[in-house]
């Protein structure tokens, strides 16, 4: 998401930091530069217009012209006012002083509304919180059964009313939260392929019935500004907390996701990321905007790398390096730490230039295709093999790469590549002489 977005953005920016004195007319041209990119990621153009006009007053004043660094001030604005846009501040989802919190799912049919309330429980069940799923969406064929496959998945409850009566259904299963204990009650209202009076009926009587806490609404950030249109509808007819919005590891532009603050007055609360029910990530507008911006998002990678890398396997692989027992087995295990992290991909969005480190992947090869080929290897070896790879002869090689449907030069590749590993990470968990040692080895 938001590629083409933060290579333009990033081109804008290096002419910005190439004048060593800034013009009026030079924050004009960039301006324009930054209107025509927000258009073409399908930002509403009221919206562009308002965004262009602050940037303009604070980037044109004498302060900012006549600093030392005109460029980088006028950077900062532009990621002041991107923050701005979305939102200012992370907005999560509040839970309620007496239990349970009660959250109201609401959407059309394809936005991917019960799988986002799958997600919504495994983040909370991952917080210790019992959570109670209501099967709410009498219409859709197989809906109560999928969202009931969610929660055996999950080892969740998923309640499944007895009648066709929506309210009655949220109602029912609203009493079971509270008189059973749970903390949060997830309700998955019905959708439509398409806005209509009797939905919003529906889920206005709901919402009276219950009195949710939160009533969330899930949209596909693929549709770009038809997305913000819906959720106006949504705060209008129905009235929303918030927005979540789904499928934005696509091929999604960017526009509801800037637009859908300032069009509704309703913060992004979360972003789905993928399909799995793990890919659900709370939406921080500053990480946004140094993300567009091409600043990378250092805070939510640490974030993933704590979710993914316990402080105890830490230190039990730092206790490996220095004991020098790193292995092929500790060298695939570790490939796999990272990919519980996101793929190679999603780790360089959040690195400060990782655009530019995903063009020159692209280039000489795609990371993934090399990640998998060097599991695909070590896993055909046996596990004395990985344990000791000098007992790896010839004959070996050969057994290796054709488990693995690959070379005998890739497999003879791969164990100079780890020795070269180890002895670097070696080097960097010893500290001072290891330092030296590290920079010999780099210098070849």
């Amino acid at each position: 998401m938001l590629d083409t977005l933060s290579q333009k953005f990033d081109q804008i920016l290096k002419k910005l930091r190439g004048h060593g004195v800034l013009t009026e007319q030079h924050v004009a041209d960039a301006l324009k530069d930054v209107r025509l990119a927000l258009l073409e990621a399908d930002v509403n153009f009221k919206i562009v217009k308002d965004f262009i006009e602050r940037v303009r007053v604070k980037a044109v004043g004498q302060n900012v012209l006549q600093s030392l660094a005109p460029g980088q001030q006028v950077i900062k604005i532009v990621w002041d006012e991107l923050r701005e846009l979305m939102g200012r501040d992370q907005a999560g989802v509040k839970l309620a002083s007496e239990p349970p919190t009660v959250i109201m799912m609401v959407g059309l049919q394809g936005a991917g509304k019960t799988t986002t309330c799958g997600k919504l429980a495994k983040l909370f069940k991952g917080q210790g919180k019992r959570v109670l799923l209501v099967a709410a969406d009498p219409r859709r064929p197989a809906a109560a059964e999928q969202l009931a496959s969610l929660g055996t998945t999950l080892d969740v409850p998923v309640h499944r009313a007895s009648q066709a009566d929506v309210v009655e259904a949220c109602r029912d299963g609203v009493t079971r939260g509270r008189e059973q204990g749970f903390d949060v009650v997830v309700l998955d209202t019905g959708g439509r392929l398409h806005i209509d009076e009797e939905l919003m009926a529906e889920l206005a009587m709901v919402k009276q019935a219950v009195a949710p806490h939160e009533v969330l609404l899930v949209a596909d950030a693929m549709t770009g500004q038809d997305a913000v249109t819906m959720a106006e509808q949504f705060e209008q007819k129905v009235g929303l907390t918030g927005l979540i919005l789904t499928k934005v590891e696509g091929d999604a532009r960017g526009g509801a996701v800037l637009s859908s603050r300032a069009a509704t007055g309703k913060p992004v609360k979360f972003l789905g990321v993928g399909e799995k029910l793990d890919a659900l990530e709370p939406f921080h507008p500053d990480r946004m905007a140094s993300r567009i911006l091409g600043m990378g998002d250092v805070l939510s990678l640490i974030e993933k790398a704590q979710e993914a890398y316990s402080s105890e396997q830490a230190q039990a692989l730092q206790k490996t390096l220095t004991s020098k027992t790193f292995t092929l087995e500790d060298f695939r295990e570790q490939i796999g730490q990272v990919n519980r992290v996101g793929s190679m991909e999603q780790i360089l969005d959040m690195l400060p230039g990782g655009q530019r480190l995903k063009e020159l992947a692209d280039d000489g090869g795609v990371p993934e295709k090399e990640i998998a080929r060097t599991v695909a290897i070590i896993s055909s070896m046996t596990p004395r093999e990985r344990r000791d790879h000098t007992i790896i002869s010839g004959s070996r090689k050969k057994r290796i790469a054709r488990g693995s449907g690959t070379s005998v030069q890739d497999v003879n590749r791969l164990i100079k590549q780890f020795l070269s590993a180890r002895t670097m990470m070696k080097a960097l968990s010893s500290g001072g002489g290891g330092k030296r040692q590290l920079a010999q080895l780099l210098r070849g």
